[in-house]
């Protein structure tokens, strides 16, 4: 039969599909039938060994092939619904029940074959299944002989299982897939170097597409479980290999290019060491040394610098913003807050007395471009980006919390300058978001990377405590003695108001509720909903000492920076996730400012954090509340939060520019990210300027399409 399909076809010219089920899969991102065939099974099922119901086992999972005999919906002594159906094969009868099963009623019918495929238990002398896997098979036993792979798709070999799209179940995405291998050439563009799949002894890409979907019974199962087949292990690092090679282009391109000519005089050196309120620590000194050595080298900067909540990342950023201005640029700094641009603005003007700082936010966009000097340092939100301010000479741009913005951005703001002259401007990219290595390989492949691990000195040891809420009162009490003492307090909430749907404690009930609590004391409340100038009204009372206790969203999760507030409560911990409980925490033990106004200083007075948890505390949140407790190492928290969510909800919104990575996962596969970039690199360095066009060309139309890379070469 002649080949009907492309890789680049639309999906509903696959026979069956049609406009209808092609917009429903589009609604998951598959477009074309590319896009289908690396949509990969979740999971696979051994129905190689067909067994008579007479020959079953207790305990053990099988494949069954039978015909209905009874069904029908039953109540159970609890009132729930259950469907409960009997079949039989000729050799015995086998129970299967299904719970709040309404919406399978009508799937079923008397006389039908149906495979199924579960557990087998013994109820009342009686073999049943659980909650079986099931197929109707009816006519389609055979899945017609005319289908090109041949065989059973369902039956008598392992089966593909995959994630439902809407109401198309597995067994349709599986008919899809099939025809489409089927429709396809024998042979399609490879964009693994044949060399490279030659020493690695990796199958062609259309061999690997086909034992990943249709595995043979040579292929072990426990190997396509773990997605270690030879077939997986193929489409993984060609993926990884795409996006590596793709990030090492954009890294060679930049390297191209001319950065803007800085140098380091000593009257600069000294103007650095007059910016530190505390002695460095080794980590500072090495970033600090590492953006210097960028900043002097004459191609852009573009490194990434990670620091723990406290570490004192952003010290090092304003020295770097020094040198910049020093040398006559024009420095950006963009955070995603106007709360967090706020605070930034705040310390660089108290740290750069002399140097024209402007806050750009929404609300301030027009005061800054009617001032007659352009700022040496901007500070501010996405106002940044919009087309009413621009930059005459930008030369640095530092981008805080990249994570929270989308990956373009910050290519955006680089493109800000005058006749272009930005687009080589100097990147320094902050989180505090501690990424394990191979996530930030792929978030930040393009990067070169600094760490900051060591806190500063002068920041107060923190204790964690997970306390139940019925002992809510102990805690107050605590806060009451403790700002009695002369420090500050944090009650932070998960929402503002009181919800229908949600049993939580909304910070405005709370607010009034703590002002009656603590009569004697200045309580005041923030959150994302006040006027801008009502939270910058509350932050100045509270970092002056004129509120006691503040009472809070999240809005302070990042870029709060009080030192004399050391108590921090978190009610409904369980609410939050383990990065923005460490975030939070953040807040409170922060380096002591010399001379805090007869205020103790003594450096061994702890900070506390409790973690209040309500009565519905699921094993889930247990373990992310006692990771808390554990350790105040955001490295450490990072990759436990990696293991409890996986990559996917790690930054909590793909707007974090993550890769939308189909095939594989940077936790699953650490070893292979390594290996795809070192190949990565490898071949670039030796490819002819026409291989590298190619592999341009392929990246272009079938990377850049699915995962949004912009302009890798």
């Amino acid at each position: 039969m002649a080949a009907k399909l492309t890789l680049a076809t639309g999906v509903q010219y696959i026979k069956g599909v049609g406009p209808k089920l092609a917009e429903l899969l589009g609604s998951r991102g598959i477009a074309t039938v590319e896009d289908l065939l690396y949509t990969l099974p979740f999971r696979y099922e051994d129905r190689s060994q067909q067994r008579p119901i007479q020959q079953l086992l207790e305990g053990e999972t099988a494949t069954v092939v039978a015909q209905i005999r009874t069904l029908g919906m039953v109540q159970t002594r609890r009132g729930m619904q259950m469907l409960e159906m009997t079949v039989g094969d000729g050799s015995g009868m086998l129970r299967c029940v299904w719970y709040h099963a309404e919406f399978l009623r009508d799937r079923f019918q008397s006389g039908q074959t149906v495979a199924l495929f579960g557990k087998i238990e013994r109820e009342q002398g009686r073999l049943a299944m659980r909650q079986p896997e099931f197929e109707i098979l009816g006519a389609e036993v055979a899945e017609t002989a005319e289908e090109p792979l041949g065989g059973s798709l369902k039956l008598g070999r392992i089966v593909p299982v995959y994630e439902a799209v809407g109401t198309l179940s597995s067994g349709w995405l599986r008919r899809f897939v099939h025809r489409a291998l089927g429709e396809l050439p024998a042979a399609f563009a490879d964009p693994l170097p044949e060399e490279l799949r030659r020493r690695l002894k990796l199958p062609g890409r259309r061999a690997a597409l086909e034992q990943v979907h249709f595995p043979g019974s040579e292929v072990p199962l426990a190997e396509l479980q773990k997605a270690r087949s030879p077939g997986h292990v193929r489409l993984i690092l060609e993926e990884l290999f795409c996006l590596q090679a793709g990030l090492d282009l954009k890294r060679r391109r930049v390297q191209r290019q001319a950065g803007p000519a800085m140098s380091v005089n000593p009257d600069i050196r000294e103007r650095l060491k007059q910016l530190l309120p505390f002695h460095p620590t080794d980590d500072q000194k090495n970033a600090l040394r590492e953006i210097v050595g960028d900043l002097c080298g004459g191609r852009p900067m573009r490194r990434l610098l990670q620091g723990d909540v406290g570490s004192g990342k952003t010290i090092v950023a304003l020295q770097a913003a020094v040198i910049a201005i020093e040398n006559g640029y024009q420095v950006a700094l963009m955070a995603p807050t106007q709360i967090l641009a706020e605070q930034h603005h705040l310390y660089a003007q108290q740290r750069l007395p002399g140097y024209r700082v402007e806050l750009v936010t929404g609300g301030r966009k027009r005061a800054a471009k009617a001032k007659p000097e352009a700022p040496q340092f901007a500070i501010g939100t996405q106002a940044l980006l919009e087309g009413g301010f621009q930059f005459q000479r930008l030369g640095l741009v530092v981008v805080d919390e990249q994570h929270r913005f989308g990956v373009l951005q910050r290519f955006h703001l680089m493109h800000k300058g005058r006749d272009g002259e930005a687009a080589t401007a100097h990147v320094l990219v902050m989180t505090a978001t501690p990424i394990p290595r191979t996530l930030a390989l792929a978030l930040y492949g393009d990067l070169d990377t600094s760490v900051i691990r060591q806190s500063p000195p002068g920041g107060l040891p923190i204790t964690t405590r997970v306390v139940a809420q019925a002992r809510s009162a102990e805690v107050y009490e605590f806060v009451r003695r403790r700002v009695a003492a002369g420090r500050q307090a944090y009650f932070v909430y998960p929402i503002i108001e009181e919800s229908e749907v949600l049993d939580l404690k909304p910070a405005l009930q709370m607010f009034e509720r703590l002002r009656e609590l603590f009569p004697e004391l200045r309580v005041g409340l923030l959150h994302g909903r006040l006027p801008a100038e009502e939270k910058n009204t509350v932050m100045r009372q509270f970092r002056e000492g004129a509120l006691q206790v503040l009472v809070s969203t999240t809005v302070i999760e990042v870029g709060v920076d009080v030192p004399n507030a050391t108590v921090m409560v978190i009610e409904h911990a369980e609410r939050f996730g383990i990065a923005q409980l460490h975030q939070l925490r953040g807040r409170i033990g922060r380096p002591q400012p010399k001379g805090a106004g007869g205020k103790t200083s003594d450096a061994a007075e702890h900070s506390f954090c409790f973690l209040l948890h309500g009565e519905e505390y699921g094993e889930g949140a247990r373990r992310r509340l006692a990771a808390v407790a554990r350790t105040r190492d955001g490295f450490e928290l990072a990759e436990a939060d990696l293991k409890l969510r996986g990559p996917g909800e790690f930054f909590g919104t793909r707007q974090s520019g993550l890769p939308a990575l189909t095939v594989a996962q940077p936790l699953r596969d650490q070893e292979l990210m390594e290996v795809a970039r070192d190949e990565a690199r490898a071949f670039l360095d030796r490819a002819t300027a026409e291989e590298q066009r190619r592999l341009v060309r392929q990246i272009q139309e079938r990377w850049q399409r699915r995962y949004g890379l912009v302009e890798v070469g």
